[in-house]
This record gives structure tokens, sequence and C-alpha cells, in this order.
């Protein structure tokens, strides 16, 4: 006895006849699940949602992507191309920039032209770095650079340049100068230069100073042979090395004419030498600083207390009296210096007699007699001959100040001291 199999959809009721063909365009029969749709609204595995079975999955449009973002920038690339550039370090540019291609290529990352631009780049100055130290040019730069920078740690004044000084005084440090005309005023004139000697260690503020006050002053004396014509508030100073500039080379010492008031300033070049003076004047010139030179070499004690130091020095003031006497005899004068010369001379030999027997006394260790002589050779020292020889020869005619002032009348300058 065959059973009927139970209604369906694709089976005829018999009781009702044949069942019509379903509309595709129609709602589904009641009781059926639309075609493709599973019960209680699950979706096929991997079926969007909303989407007849079977229909295609629907892709974003090209170039975009919701989850999508750019990728990064190696930042060894970056380093390598800024290194290469620089060309300070081309060697680790070079290396930074194959470990970033290869980073890159693993990663996934940008920044391969950058890391290709720093490898060559690095790679041409490796080879410029290699080719400088064959020839021995990074040598020349090394000079170059400790040149400069000695030339930005201290200036460069030359002899016969005035300037005008950023601080209110030449003393202390002073690191720049504006140079102006020596016509007008001015805070310094340099009148001298010299360069120390010593190895890399500095020698000390104490050893600049030393060195400057046994090299100055006899440049002032080459730069102004007329020194009564240096004002009274004139005195020397210096500019020297640092500690700092003294690592780099620098050795120079300038000698500097400054004015003693720090308010105050100098009016016109003081220089006063062979390219300014004429023949007469020189040779005149020449024998009296010559004189001047055997006064400053005077022992420092009495003569009691050195009396073989005084019997030296004597000789020597005898010696070079007799040859500025005849070196003034052997040139010839103009007819208005011509007397005024001669009365000159004339002291000068008186002079050089009383010094002969200074040394007499000296040689007997008799001080007595020693000082009277000593006093009578002085006395011709800057006297009124010598003051009518340089009125005829068209020089300074006032005597220094520290002439009037000295003590025991030998002379001798107490000197402006140098300072830093």
């Amino acid at each position: 006895m065959s059973i009927p199999p139970p209604p369906g959809p694709h089976q005829p009721d018999p009781a009702r006849g044949p069942s019509p063909a379903p509309d595709p365009y129609g709602p589904p029969p009641q009781g059926q699940q639309p075609y493709g749709q599973h019960p209680y609204g699950q979706q096929p595995y991997g079926q969007p949602y909303g989407q007849p079975y079977g229909t295609p999955y629907q892709t974003w449009g090209q170039g975009y992507s919701p989850y999508a973002r750019p990728s990064s920038v190696n930042g060894l690339a970056v380093a390598s191309l800024v290194l290469g550039v620089l060309c300070c370090f081309p060697a680790v540019g070079l290396v930074l920039g194959v470990i970033a291609l290869v980073q890159i290529k693993k990663k996934g990352q940008s920044g391969k032209a950058l890391a290709i631009a720093g490898s060559v780049l690095s790679s041409l100055g490796l080879a410029l770095w290699v080719t400088v130290l064959a020839t021995g040019g990074l040598s020349d730069a090394w000079e170059a650079f400790k040149k400069g920078a000695s030339e930005g740690a201290t200036f460069s004044v030359v002899t016969g340049q005035c300037f005008d000084a950023p601080g209110e005084s030449l003393e202390g440090l002073t690191y720049d100068v504006d140079e102006v005309p020596c016509a007008g005023e001015h805070d310094g004139e340099v009148f001298g230069e010299f360069k120390m000697t010593g190895g890399d260690g500095f020698p000390g503020d104490g050893a600049v100073s030393d060195a400057a006050d046994d090299k100055c002053y006899p440049l002032q004396d080459t730069y102004v042979m007329d020194t009564w014509a240096l004002p009274g508030d004139v005195d020397v100073y210096y500019f020297g090395p640092t500690r700092q500039s003294w690592r780099l080379g620098d050795r120079e010492v300038s000698c500097i004419f400054g004015n003693t008031d720090e308010k105050a300033t100098l009016t016109g070049s003081l220089r006063a030498d062979e390219t300014t003076l004429d023949t007469y004047q020189i040779t005149l010139l020449k024998s009296l600083n010559a004189m001047d030179a055997v006064w400053w070499e005077e022992p420092e004690d009495y003569p009691e207390d050195d009396l073989p130091g005084y019997r030296g020095w004597s000789r020597d003031v005898h010696d070079s009296l007799d040859h500025q006497i005849k070196a003034l005899r052997a040139q010839s004068w103009p007819a208005a210096a011509d007397k005024p010369v001669a009365a000159l001379v004339k002291d000068m030999e008186d002079a050089r007699d009383e010094w002969a027997k200074a040394l007499a006394a000296a040689e007997d260790d008799d001080v007595d007699t020693f000082y009277l002589h000593y006093d009578k050779g002085y006395a011709y020292v800057d006297g009124p001959s010598t003051v009518t020889a340089r009125k005829a020869l068209g020089l300074a005619t006032k005597r220094p100040t520290y002439d009037d002032e000295g003590d025991d009348g030998s002379g001798e300058s107490g000197g402006g001291e140098l300072n830093v």
C-alpha cells in the first residue's frame, strides 16, 4: 500500500488539482522560505548580509579602503640622506642607506629613493675623504681651521694702526677693536709687535707681561725716536695671547700707546721715526737715545752697596759718550744747527771726563769721590745745550715730566706699567 508523499512545493495536491507555477516576482507561498534564504535569518557562510545567495561579492572602489593606512617612511633612509648631504660621516651614511634598503623590502615601507640617494651621496663623500687623506689635504684643512679659530679667538693689529676699543679702557680682556684714522681721536695706536716662543703649554699671564715689558719699550724708541714728543698722559699697553688663544697657536704681542685717563683719547699719530724725520733729526736722536739706553742700565742699589756694579756701569757710560761724540762730530749740520750741536758735543766731552774720574774712584773703592763725579757727569743730561740743539733741528723741546720728578736725577723713567 503506497503512502502518498506529503504536500510540498513540488507535489500536486490530488484533491485540489495541479498547483499553478510559482510566480517568480510575487511573494513566496505561505509556509515557504525565500529561495536561497535559510531559516531563522541565517546567511550562508561568506555571503554578505541582505544579498541573494550566489550573488558576487561587491568590493570597494579601487584606491579606497576604509581600513587602509599609508605605509611609514623608513627612518634610516632619511638619516642616510642627511649624512650624505652634509658629507660629515660618509661611511655611516652609506651603511645606514644599505640597511634601510633591506628594511624597506622586508617591511614594505617607503623611502627607497631616499635610501638610494643617501647611499650615492655618502659614497661620493667617502671617496672624497679618501682622496683628501691620501694627498695630505686634511693637514692643510686642519691648519686652515686652526688659523681661522685663532683669528676668531684673538684679533690682529699692525704697527701704525689706530683703533677704538669697545670697552672704557685698554685694561682687561679685549676681544675686538675698530680701526680708525690716526688723524682723529682714537683709543690706541700700535707702535710695535713681536711673537713669543714656547710650546703648547701657556706660560701664564706673568710671562706674557714680562715679555711685553722687555720688548715693547725698545720698540717704543724705534717708533717714536723723539721721546720728548710723547704726551705726559700717554702710557704703554699691550695686547697678548690668552690661555685659550695660545692653544690655537697665537703667540703675537702688540705694543700700544694709550691714554692713562680712561675717559680721554689720543689725537693724531705719535709716530716719529725714520719715515717722518730728516737725516739731521735722526742722527741727533740716535745719539741721545743711545745714551738714554745706557742711563737705564744703572744698578738699582746705592753705590755704597754695589760699587762693583757701578764700576762696570761707569765704564759703559764713558765708552758710550765717547762713541756718540764721534758720531755727532762726523755729521755735517745745517747752519742754524751747527753751533747748537757743537755746544752739546762740548758738554758731552766734559761729561765723559767726569765719568772717567768716577770710574777711577770706583776702582779705588772711594765712594765719596765717586758720588762727586757721578753728579757732575749727570749734569749735562737733558740740559740747556740739549734743548737748544733740539730746537735748532725742529724737535720737541719740552722735557718729559718724569725727568723733573726723578728721585736721583738719573733721568730714569718709571714708565707706564703694561696692562692686559
